[in-house]
């Protein structure tokens, strides 16, 4: 049995009915409702048709993530994938020493920029 929460809870957050969310899917009330209870696994091109509907990622409406965007590679700009790609690559103990650059540059920026904002203030 697959129970999709997130299905009925898409919809209700968009003020639909079964009957709606069946029209948008080019199937019935009935057809919907089984997928929606879990009754029958739905089918991927459904799936897929509704996330973009309620612009939500498949992994959010399969409850695998809790961020309704998910993020994919293009939402990221290409030096920030580059990066990512970069960092994924380097071993364990490589990855720690650009953790600890990274604080110590956050630290420095927080730093400039309360000193910014105070001179601002005065």
């Amino acid at each position: 049995m697959h129970y999709y929460q997130r299905l009925k809870d898409l919809r209700e957050d968009a003020d639909l009915n079964q009957e709606q969310v069946g029209r948008i899917l080019g199937i019935t009330r009935q057809q919907y409702q089984l997928y929606e209870s879990g009754r029958r696994e739905i089918p991927f091109h459904c799936a897929a048709r509704l996330a973009e509907f309620y612009g939500a990622s498949l992994d959010y409406i399969a409850g695998r993530t809790n961020n309704k965007k998910g993020l994919s590679r293009s939402e990221l700009p290409e030096k920030e994938t580059e990066m990512i790609n970069k960092f994924r690559s380097l071993s364990d103990e490589r990855k720690g020493k650009i953790s600890e650059r990274m604080d110590v540059l956050c630290e420095e920026q927080n730093a400039e920029n309360k000193a910014s904002s105070l001179k601002g203030a005065g």
